[in-house]
């Protein structure tokens, strides 16, 4: 009796916990990875540190804020059914949406930071775009998660904006790095997902033909850009690592997926690759 009885709370409490704390994990590294970069290159420079307090309090609390708000308005399969459920779901909003507010109304106070509406236009034109594409069917479901990644990434700019008081070319460079880093692991882990069972180089090719020719043309294209200015060249090596793990898939065999393991991996990939894009633009600077 009474294990069934915690049986049913812990199952209350995992409810609880994914009806107001955001589901994606891997969504969370596409968040601070961009973050933690802007701001370390950023705080290189004279930093303004009022703004690197309140950035990062601002941004992860939209971030977390839409789960709640889904659950609340039943647009995601998990929403609020009960009043309980519902008071729940609408006080976590209003918490979160109140704190975002204060640090934005703090991070624009006066007119400054006017540049910092332009990165959040974009982004937000971006997640209304991955929307629209999500509600037109599956196939496009990898499109749209590209399209949206470019709100989670507009954290890298939009961070050392804040820091430098400048939107420059790095802050642009850092935008655009982490944006093809995120859309590289987007793609690597759904076609580890969906090739989970293949286990020949032909069948693995067959499978990800799109994700292989794109790792090959990478380094070809950034080496283009450094030779055009537009980056410094020691970017180039923040993108090795996950080359080498996205080419050594292919080659390996069979290999039985675990995606808790997968995700943990790309975490870790995802902070090498956000270290190795600071120490390079700033060894760079």
């Amino acid at each position: 009796m009474t294990e069934a009885v915690f049986s049913v709370h812990s199952a209350q409490q995992a409810r609880t916990r994914a009806l107001i704390v955001p589901r994606e994990h891997g969504a969370w590294g596409l968040l601070l990875i961009p973050l933690f970069t802007g701001m370390a290159v950023g705080a290189t420079s004279t930093p303004r540190i009022f703004p690197l307090v309140l950035f990062p309090i601002a941004a992860l609390t939209l971030f977390w804020v839409r789960t709640p708000m889904e659950s609340l308005l039943g647009t995601t399969p998990l929403s609020a059914e009960t009043p309980a459920e519902r008071r729940m779901a609408l006080l976590m909003s209003m918490g979160l949406a109140a704190v975002f507010a204060a640090c934005l109304a703090g991070l624009l106070w006066n007119g400054r930071n006017r540049d910092l509406l332009l990165l959040g236009g974009i982004g937000a034109l971006a997640f209304l775009g991955q929307t629209l594409l999500m509600k037109l069917g599956r196939k496009l479901r990898m499109t749209a998660q590209m399209l949206g990644v470019i709100s989670l990434t507009c954290a890298a700019p939009a961070a050392y904006y804040l820091a430098t008081g400048h939107l420059d070319r790095r802050a642009w460079l850092l935008w655009a790095a982490n944006w093809i880093f995120a859309g590289n692991q987007i793609h690597f882990v759904q076609l580890r997902i969906h090739a989970a069972r293949v286990a020949t180089f032909g069948e693995k090719y067959a499978r990800g033909r799109v994700f292989f020719l794109a790792q090959v043309l990478l380094l070809p294209i950034l080496a283009a850009a450094s030779r055009a200015r537009l980056m410094p060249a020691p970017v180039m090596l923040a993108f090795v690592p996950a080359l080498v793990r996205g080419f050594y898939w292919f080659f390996q065999g069979a290999q039985t997926l675990h995606v808790k393991s997968l995700g943990w991996a790309e975490m870790r990939q995802g902070i090498l690759f956000g270290v190795l894009l600071a120490s390079a633009c700033i060894l760079s600077s």
